[in-house]
Order: structure tokens, then sequence, then C-alpha cells
């Protein structure tokens, strides 16, 4: 399979992240040492002999990867660090649902950059659409708005199928296709197991300790609220469709801190920290050589090292320079 290559307009910093969460890498290079080498033999391929020698001994800091199914990990509470930075709670389940259920299906698929289709756009319904659709005759429309996902599924299929190249799907495509997943198995399910009159009364108190009995966690998108249902559906309060956000056992400690790094002992570097970067997607940054040990109490040492990786302007925290930096 092709290495992936860095984009006309893109930095070699975004590349390497790119290219670390890259689907054919990580199943041609598992071992994360070497898949970092040739992330970076890739992002300087063009590179002068001193702008690549820079970049490499830039990345001897770390760098920065997308979050994938892969590479998501709960630290436990003694597993962080206290770097001095303003911390921020971060729950995968609520702010990446695409996300969340590929890493709950254990499937190696991950996205970011997602974007909502805009008025204008020709697959966003005006107005007039929106009101049919919503109303008690809206019955005919759902069935043709079936009709047509289904033709344009079978069409996507044909395509890739009688296609003779392999299709690399960009990233913001992969978590359209998640969220559409989880979508179109909650009507699966409704149709399915359609009851006239049910979808009310399988509401379950917080207070319910049956546990004969699968709970999903479905949110009010206007004011938060969660409710738990014994089984999937569809639900709407006051007139709004709550969202699907996880089953109820695994809704909850699937939160992590932002701007606490946590220790790595498998590696491959010896820190990870959670962190947003410049478009306000969190990213996993990995940091420091997990063979040395930070000897910052060495006056030489600690001069040495900050004026090698230029500390005193140590960049954006999404750069892992920056951590590295924060442990000298």
């Amino acid at each position: 399979m092709p290495l992936p290559k860095k984009n006309k307009d893109e930095n070699k910093d975004s590349f390497v992240s790119r290219c670390m969460s890259n689907e054919t890498m990580k199943k041609e290079y598992p071992d994360e040492k070497q898949r970092v080498a040739i992330c970076i033999q890739q992002a300087t391929a063009n590179c002068e002999a001193i702008e690549g020698a820079d970049f490499e001994l830039q990345m001897e800091a770390g760098y920065a990867e997308e979050l994938t199914a892969d590479n998501f990990y709960v630290p436990s509470e003694n597993e962080y660090e206290d770097f001095g930075e303003q911390t921020e709670e971060w729950d995968c389940a609520k702010e990446r649902p695409g996300l969340w259920e590929n890493i709950r299906k254990k499937k190696e698929r991950e996205g970011k950059n997602y974007k909502p289709a805009k008025p204008g756009d020709p697959d966003r319904p005006d107005k007039d659409a929106w009101k049919k659709a919503q109303s008690s005759g809206g019955d005919e429309m759902a069935l043709e708005q079936i009709q047509k996902m289904h033709d344009q599924l079978m069409e996507i299929v044909t395509r890739l199928q009688t296609m003779s190249l392999d299709v690399e799907f960009q990233d913001w495509t992969k978590d359209m296709i998640s969220k559409a997943e989880i979508y179109v198995q909650n009507v699966y399910d409704f149709v399915k197991y359609y009851e006239p009159g049910k979808y009310e009364d399988e509401y379950t108190n917080e207070d319910d300790d049956d546990e004969s009995y699968a709970k999903f966690k479905y949110e009010d998108p206007k004011t938060g609220e969660v409710y738990t249902y014994r089984r999937q559906g569809i639900y709407e309060k006051d007139g709004r469709r709550l969202t699907y956000v996880g089953q109820a056992a695994e809704y909850q400690g699937k939160k992590v801190t932002l701007n606490k790094p946590f220790r790595t002992p498998k590696g491959p570097k010896k820190f990870a920290v959670y962190t947003k970067n410049e478009s306000g997607n969190v990213v996993i940054v990995r940091f420091g050589d997990p063979n040395m040990k930070i000897k910052k109490n060495i006056p030489e040492r600690r001069k040495s090292f900050r004026a090698r990786h230029n500390c005193d302007n140590p960049g954006p925290k999404w750069k892992a320079r920056y951590w590295s930096c924060k442990a000298w």
C-alpha cells in the first residue's frame, strides 16, 4: 500500500499527526517507534538537509496524534501528574459520539473536523421541507428519505467495488459515517421493535437498580439533561428529539482531563497529554524520552536541554516541545 504523502499546504507537524493515525500505516507499521521514523521521513522528503535535520531534532521532543479507537486511553487518577496548567474535564462519549461509538465497538476508525451542513448547502433541507418532516403528515417524507438513503448507499457500494484504486477516506467522512451508523441503527431498532405508545413508558429512573435491563442514555440537546431508557429507540422531550450518547454502563467513566499529563510506561514516549489543537479538536500529545531521566536539578543539564529545544519560546500546547519544556 502507498505511504501517505504531505499535502501541498500542509505543515510537517500536521502531516506527522495525520500519518501516525493513518489506518494503512498502523497496519503496516504497528510498532509506533518505527511508524514515527517513517512519518518523519515522509514529512521531510522534499526538504533541504538542514531543514530536515532541524525537524528531526524537533520530533525528539515528541509528536501529536489524532484521537482514534486505538490510542484513546482513560488514565487513573494516580497516573496523572500536575504540570501547573489549568485543566478541563472532557467527556469523549458526549463530545465525540462518533469516535466513542468506534471505541465501544473496537473499530479502527477515527474522525475530526466535522463540518455541519450550512444553510444553502445542497443536502440541507429548507425551512418548508423541515416543517413538513416534523408535521403529522411527515411519515411519507420519512419513507422517501429512507429510500433516498438506500439508493445512495447502494450507489456508493457499487462505485467502491468497481473502482480500481483503494479509497482512503478523509477524516471528516469517517466521522460522518460513524455518526450515520448510530442514527441508522436507532431508526432500524425503532422500526424493528415498533409498538405504538410504547416508547415514553420505556424511560427508567436513575435510581432503578434492576440490572436485568440494558440501559441506554439519551441527552436533551437544549438542556443537557440525560435520560435513561431500557431499550434503544427514538425519544423526545418537550418536542425535542433526544440524542443517543451510549449505554449507561459505558457512558460513565469515559472522561479525561485536558492539559494534565500522565505517564505511559508502555511507551512509545514517557508521557502523554490530552489537549486542544488550533482547531479546538482534542488530540493526544506524546513527549519525553522513556530511556532518559529528567535531570533538571542539574543546572548545566537543564540549561543545555532548554537551549537545544528553544524553551524560552516553547510554542503552543498542542506541540510536544511545549510539554517537554514544562518538564524541564
